[in-house]
């Protein structure tokens, strides 16, 4: 393996960071609900961002799987977005400092990716680490937003009852990333935020608003949270509009409430551990997927129309 030093460029001017918590946003693994990316362009809507640290995207993006944008204007081309992964410092509500890694996911040198980032981990004495996104389940919209957590270390998840046992998933940059900072002994904190599999295609801004609580909750660090609970009441009201309009979605909706608030009622008996059943688990409401298909057709063309 070569320096993974070679895969990033330090910027001049940020001897100072020591002991910050470092946020991972990398785009492009699963999201359900936009959770993650809402949380991420909150973030830098409201701050502003310092780049500490900037990848070599030439050797960590595939460029045809993922085309950049390029502007053509009459007959010549004029502007040309490559993608970006950087590590930023922000400051959040209170001026307190953290750091963020966010782009691209890579799609190469994964392992060159992670000892890069280890490097930038052990050179900023980062404090922790902690991601967040979104995975469709079979929970309904109208109950409080649920998450898995997962860790380095069981203290750092303590009081979290475990919703699913073993299971094997195609990995992502940032699963990864957690593992081999771990067995370096460093601090990673996820929060998997469950969104309802009917709306895991749609911008859904309740679980932006919990990811950005688990976050606050982990670091102590003020996020804003303004604008997303702005959007999540306009779209609070058009889930209500499309399910009121149907009784199909409405009975769809209740067996959802009935399964969630049976699964809460045993998670109190330290006995049993029931599982929440995934978006593509067939022993769920397979009726699910009709109130999904309709309500995202309703949502994705609020969307379309700049409603959404």
């Amino acid at each position: 393996m070569r320096d993974p030093a070679d895969l990033y460029e330090l910027h001049p001017g940020f001897d100072d960071i020591a002991g910050l918590a470092m946020l991972v946003c990398l785009d492009g693994f699963v999201d359900a609900g936009h959770t993650g990316r809402q949380v991420a362009e909150a973030l830098f809507e409201r701050f502003e961002a310092e780049e500490v640290a900037t990848f070599d995207t030439d050797r960590l993006v595939d460029y045809r799987s993922r085309r950049p944008s390029m502007t053509f204007v009459e007959n010549t081309w004029t502007d040309y977005e490559p993608p970006k992964l950087a590590l930023y410092r922000m400051h959040d509500e209170e001026n307190a400092p953290f750091l963020v890694l966010h782009g691209l996911e890579p799609d190469r040198e994964w392992e060159a990716f992670a000892a890069a980032v280890v490097q930038l981990v052990e050179r900023f004495s980062v404090s922790l680490s902690i991601s967040t996104h979104g995975v469709p389940m079979a929970v309904p919209h109208t109950r409080p937003v649920t998450v898995t957590p997962h860790s380095t270390r069981p203290e750092l998840v303590e009081g979290h009852t475990p919703w699913i046992g073993r299971i094997e998933v195609p990995a992502s940059a940032a699963a990864m990333l957690e593992f081999r900072l771990g067995e370096r002994g460093h601090d990673f904190v996820g929060y998997a935020v469950h969104v309802p599999s009917y709306l895991a295609q749609s911008q859904y801004p309740r679980a932006a608003i919990a990811a950005a609580g688990y976050v606050s909750g982990a670091t102590g660090l003020a996020l804003p949270t303004s604008g997303l609970e702005e959007v999540a009441r306009a779209t609070d009201v058009d889930i209500a509009e499309q399910v009121a309009a149907s009784e199909e979605v409405q009975r769809v909706v209740t067996n959802l409430e009935r399964q969630y608030d049976d699964i809460m009622s045993s998670r109190t008996d330290p006995e049993e551990r029931p599982t929440l059943p995934l978006a593509d688990d067939e022993a769920g409401l397979p009726t699910a997927d009709e109130l999904g298909a309709e309500l995202e057709r309703y949502l994705a063309e609020r969307e379309g129309d700049g409603n959404g």
